[in-house]
């Protein structure tokens, strides 16, 4: 399949682990020239040496998305340095798990709104190009009760919803925006990795939980996420699409 990405110009937010680095990966090694952001600088350091290796250019610069001044700045900063944007995939979360202040906070600033801030700055940019692709991550916790953890579940929602309304807003602009669900990912670092080492009864209760008997990697939604961002999925906007190897079933 030629998905179409070679000289295109991608920023990927919270991508210096996980499943933003694996999407930011796969964005590169398919000839995107690739922005990515993340809070600390060894971590960022390691991503960009990463993608490197794919030949392209190669754009990252420390922020905390969810202080709004230093996420302007960064996105305009990548968009300067790559010459314009023609994809954005909004990845990073708070992971706001507690049900207080600090918990919904946590989402609403990190998981929403710099979601929502970070697509503004990118559209304006895409117009300018002609269009472009928004891939949003949320999380199958967005489709169904998060018990143990309702601000995650609640923003992970929004997002969904925010994917229909951008969809139906921005096709107009030739700009397709679309959302992966994932179910339970793992990664070193991430937050199975702390669950499989300190509540080892909560991840093997998951891993149970799920068809195929393992948890996903976070290649399998790095795949789906260059797809959706490709000109392959030209047609194909306002999905929310779970990769979760059949947990929700």
């Amino acid at each position: 399949m030629k998905l179409g990405l070679k000289g295109k110009r991608a920023i990927v937010t919270g991508a210096s682990r996980g499943i933003g680095l694996a999407i930011a990966d796969g964005l590169a090694s398919e000839g995107c020239a690739v922005s990515i952001c993340a809070r600390g600088q060894k971590g960022l350091d390691a991503a960009t040496a990463q993608l490197a290796r794919h030949g392209g250019q190669v754009h990252g610069q420390t922020t905390d998305v969810a202080d709004k001044t230093a996420l302007e700045s960064y996105m305009d900063a990548a968009a300067a340095v790559l010459g314009g944007v023609d994809i954005l995939v909004n990845n990073p979360s708070g992971f706001g798990r507690t049900d207080d202040e600090e918990g919904w906070q946590k989402g609403l600033d990190v998981d929403l709104m710099a979601l929502v801030r970070a697509s503004w700055k990118a559209v304006a940019e895409m117009r300018k190009a002609g269009g472009g692709a928004i891939v949003h991550i949320s999380s199958i916790s967005g489709l169904t009760s998060s018990a143990r953890t309702p601000p995650y579940g609640a923003v992970k929602a929004a997002v969904i919803q925010y994917t229909l309304t951008q969809a139906l807003d921005l096709a107009k602009d030739n700009i397709r925006v679309n959302c992966i669900a994932p179910g339970s990912i793992y990664f070193e670092g991430g937050t199975w990795d702390d669950a499989r080492q300190n509540n080892p009864a909560l991840y093997e209760s998951i891993v149970a939980s799920i068809p195929f008997g393992r948890m996903g990697e976070a290649e399998e939604v790095a795949n789906l996420a260059v797809y959706l961002a490709s000109d392959a999925a030209s047609w194909v906007t306002g999905q929310t699409i779970a990769a979760d190897g059949g947990q929700m079933l």
